[in-house]
């Protein structure tokens, strides 16, 4: 028998496949390797309840009414006005012309195919209230959830997330398109929509007001508006006579943001729950001690709305999803061509020097790391919105994707109609003296961002 060194037979083994194939990070030590088998595991948890969360926030974020239903359809009787007489509801109906009039949106990835093309060949008529009614059968209106009996017909509508905070990007046409989540509906016209419902009893009964007046209110808010805190002080108007809603704002952008509102009423998830609940009328839980003081806050001391415990809670056990999918959402970024690059790159030297907006608006958050709330008189305006939350102030709005919030106005109440109003603004109050070319470069930085 020919004899060979250990070697070359250690070397020959190793060219014969499947022969001592040990894996590359193989680890002798049991311990060690019981560690990285138990670690391996964790990761795979973690990543697992990641994509968990991100789609059932994503699915509650676009359905979920949180039974909003019970106020919509079962005391504003909602559905009724929209269905109208013919289908056996009250009034004229809704076409999806006028729905869309009123800044509700269609969502083309829900519509069937054979609607989706009779809608595009004109065969469909969009006068016809019977339309509408397919459109909410097939749970395409963005933010609206039709509730359907035995027999398919619609006995109740309710409202989710999205009903203010998606919008449409109008790829099919005005109005109707693919879904774009987070961004505000600037179009909506939430107070007119409500105004339409067959009973206001429940907004007369909370104010204290006819349904003459509860309208008149509703009806002053236009597109893009909504009055978050008027069911808590009342207050359906500024000193000036002018509305006191303000924009709805975005609900992309938010990752590293510390407050959701203009006015810094608390954390994302804080107003999650004060607006399925107190605003959407979702069953739930919501608390909030602050706003049981009758001076301040009369309508909700009186109606008990800041120690709301809904049964069954159809809230709590989604906010962290919620939360979770919001925060997924990034910042729209600008079309190229929207703005002048050049000038752009010579505004970012304005923002971050003599403009001083970095100050405040630090990057790459846009908004302040930690506690990001100012006094009117820090900013230049009024207190009557900062004063209607309970700690009186303003936050620094988070500035990317502020294109897409160009529509209807800057700032909580839109009283700055353009970029150039908002330079304008603070060039005066801060008295940084910015030359013409100055403000144009930022502005054209502002729109890049």
């Amino acid at each position: 028998m020919t004899r060979i060194s250990l070697a070359a037979a250690v070397a020959a083994t190793l060219l014969v496949p499947g022969c001592l194939n040990f894996p590359r990070d193989v680890d002798t030590n049991p311990a060690v390797s019981s560690e990285k088998r138990d670690l391996d595991a964790w990761t795979h948890d973690v990543n697992e309840n990641a994509e968990r969360m991100l789609k059932e926030g994503r699915e509650i974020f676009r359905y979920d009414t949180f039974g909003s239903e019970a106020f919509w359809g079962g005391q504003l009787q909602l559905h009724r006005a929209i269905a109208g007489s013919a289908h056996g509801g009250v009034g004229a109906g809704v076409t999806p012309h006028q729905a869309l009039q009123l800044g509700l949106k269609v969502d083309v990835a829900k519509l069937p195919r054979i609607l989706a093309e009779a809608i595009k060949g004109g065969h469909v008529s969009l006068e016809k209230v019977d339309t509408t009614i397919e459109l909410l059968k097939a749970d395409s209106v963005v933010g609206v959830k039709a509730i359907k009996g035995p027999d398919g017909n619609i006995t109740s509508i309710g409202i989710t997330c999205a009903f203010c905070h998606s919008t449409v990007d109008d790829s099919f046409a005005h109005g109707i398109g693919r879904r774009l989540d987070g961004w505000p509906n600037r179009d909506l016209n939430v107070g007119a929509i409500v105004a339409i419902s067959p009973s206001l009893k429940p907004l007369e009964d909370l104010l204290g007001a006819d349904r003459a007046t509860v309208v008149k209110v509703l009806n002053s808010w236009g597109p893009g508006k909504y009055d978050a805190e008027l069911d808590k002080d009342g207050k359906a108007a500024r000193p000036d006579g002018k509305s006191g809603a303000t924009m709805i704002p975005a609900a992309f952008g938010l990752a590293g943001i510390n407050l959701h509102t203009y006015n810094g009423w608390g954390s994302v998830p804080y107003w999650n729950a004060y607006v399925a609940v107190t605003q959407m009328h979702g069953s739930g839980v919501y608390f909030d001690p602050r706003l049981r003081d009758p001076a301040k806050y009369p309508v909700s001391a009186k109606s008990g709305s800041w120690n709301t415990r809904g049964v069954p809670d159809q809230v709590t056990s989604k906010l962290a999803s919620l939360h979770y999918y919001q925060l997924s959402i990034p910042a729209p970024k600008p079309k190229p061509g929207s703005f002048d690059a050049a000038a752009a790159s010579r505004g970012k030297g304005v923002f971050e020097g003599r403009g001083r907006c970095a100050t405040c608006h630090v990057p790459p958050l846009f908004s302040e790391p930690g506690w990001s709330m100012h006094s009117a008189a820090e900013i230049g305006i009024d207190n009557f919105q900062a004063s209607r939350s309970p700690d009186g102030m303003y936050r620094t709005t988070p500035l990317a994707g502020l294109f897409v919030r160009a529509k209807g106005g800057f700032y909580h109440d839109g009283r700055f109609a353009d970029y150039r109003a908002v330079v304008d603004h603070y060039d005066a109050h801060l008295r940084l003296g910015l030359s013409e070319a100055e403000k144009r470069n930022l502005i054209e930085y502002l729109k890049s961002i």
